[in-house]
């Protein structure tokens, strides 16, 4: 059995640990001279509202950098960076670029003379992956003879981990992704998260761990300082690596799982050589889902406040980028509306493959897909829908009052603010460097 190399590296310098790291991989070997080299970070979110990243959300610029220069080393002078970034307005172009300046991208430009692109500006070319599914990938990434890949060492409250493999999400088209999000139970997220390799260039992954993020993949997770990197030519075995340093084999990660069978590969670390840093030392488990009761309707802190009266299932796999990315706000402004009284047996349905329950009194149909799924269904008493793909704030807002739940409009007409609640928790610590974040 062929043993793929992995190397495991502690982040101690700049620049020297990912050399480490590249060099103990054997990372470059499938790079080609005078190559055309696609870099894909993670910006999986951004807002202008608040000083956001960041830690165990975007990959540091710090290491964006370093691979920019050992990629100059080499002698390459043909960098793309690029990016498909997440935000509430999916024409939105101005957030991105805000991204890319903030982040020190633009400084990277002027330093090693790299392009930067926001691929939602560039075209898209349809690719058949097979098992009769095509997806719209960046014309720039599938043109490059090399992809150096730069996710984030984090788990994912809906495919569990987010890594290597789950990070090229980012280079298709948000008609892609919500196609991704499918209600089949067959061809689910876990499925069409697999097929994204299938028919991409060579691929150098590089897992960064400075900070990790438990219950991620967004902002409202648990951010450790851990300082891992891990690097792999070849884009399973990295994946499997850094699942298991964040507490899971494989086999309990079904995209992994998909792929390793589809490609005839254990579903164990029997055919990868990890070098460097000992795995079983550094793993350390990160919970990836969000709690929730025991009926699956309500996450447990809200039980916990005796809220009565509502149920808000758990979300699925099958809630796309946007909805999601409403959801725990949603929550959150539900929570702060509540003052001790009983609703009026509210339903809240998200995602595409949620039918209502009997004897809910106001069933509130959160998005397009829901509202298209359910809107002649027998038993809905009073239907609340809030139609758009992604649902517009006041129309969310007006559903909720509708149904009894006054809540603050201020909460989420501040959408973009929130990241700023959660990352609060970590300034002026220390261990939270801002200057990773930075290009000087």
């Amino acid at each position: 059995m062929k043993r793929h190399l992995v190397s495991i590296v502690r982040y101690e310098k700049p620049y020297e640990s990912v050399k480490t790291a590249v060099d103990l991989s054997n990372g470059l070997e499938y790079l080609p001279k005078r190559g055309r080299v696609f870099i894909k970070p993670n910006i999986v979110f951004w807002t202008k509202k608040v000083a956001f990243p960041k830690w165990g959300v975007i990959t540091t610029s710090r290491i964006v950098e370093d691979m920019v220069a050992i990629l100059k080393g080499h002698g390459i002078e043909d960098i793309t960076i690029g990016e498909g970034t997440v935000t509430h307005f999916p024409n939105d172009t101005e957030t991105p670029n805000h991204a890319f300046e903030t982040l020190g991208y633009n400084k990277l430009k002027l330093k090693y003379g790299v392009r930067v692109i926001n691929v939602f500006e560039r075209t898209f070319r349809k690719i058949d992956l097979g098992d009769g599914i095509s997806l719209k990938f960046n014309e720039d990434f599938l043109e490059s003879d090399f992809v150096v890949n730069l996710p984030v060492l984090k788990t994912h409250a809906q495919s569990v981990v987010s890594l290597g493999i789950k990070n090229l999400k980012g280079v298709i088209d948000i008609n892609s992704r919500k196609k991704c999000h499918s209600p089949d139970a067959k061809r689910d997220l876990h499925f069409m998260i697999s097929l994204l390799p299938s028919r991409i260039p060579p691929v150098f992954t590089l897992i960064d761990g400075i900070y990790t993020n438990e219950r991620g993949p967004s902002f409202d997770g648990k951010i450790r300082r851990s300082n891992l990197l891990v690097a792999s030519s070849d884009l399973i075995s990295a994946d499997k690596v850094g699942a298991a340093l964040l507490g899971y084999s494989p086999i309990e990660v079904p995209h992994i799982t998909h792929i390793c069978r589809r490609h005839q590969r254990p579903l164990d670390l029997g055919d990868v050589e990890v070098v460097g840093e000992n795995l079983e030392k550094l793993s350390r488990f990160h919970q990836y889902y969000f709690p929730y009761n025991k009926e699956g309707t309500l996450p447990l802190p809200m039980e916990r406040m005796g809220i009565k009266g509502l149920s808000y299932r758990k979300y699925d796999s099958t809630l796309c980028t946007y909805c999601s990315g409403l959801n725990g706000v949603i929550l959150y402004a539900i929570s702060r509306a509540w003052k001790g009284e009983p609703w009026d047996e509210v339903e809240v349905l998200t995602g595409k493959a949620m039918t209502p329950s009997p004897g809910k009194k106001k069933t509130i149909l959160l998005g397009k897909c829901m509202y298209l799924k359910n809107r002649n269904h027998p038993h809905i008493q009073e239907m609340i829908p809030v139609k758009g793909c992604p649902p517009e704030i006041p129309g969310v807002i007006n559903a909720l009052r509708k149904a009894g739940i006054q809540v603050d409009p201020l909460i989420l007409e501040n959408l973009e603010s929130a990241p700023g609640l959660f990352m609060a928790r970590y300034q002026n610590r220390a261990e939270f460097d801002e200057s990773l974040f930075q290009v000087d």
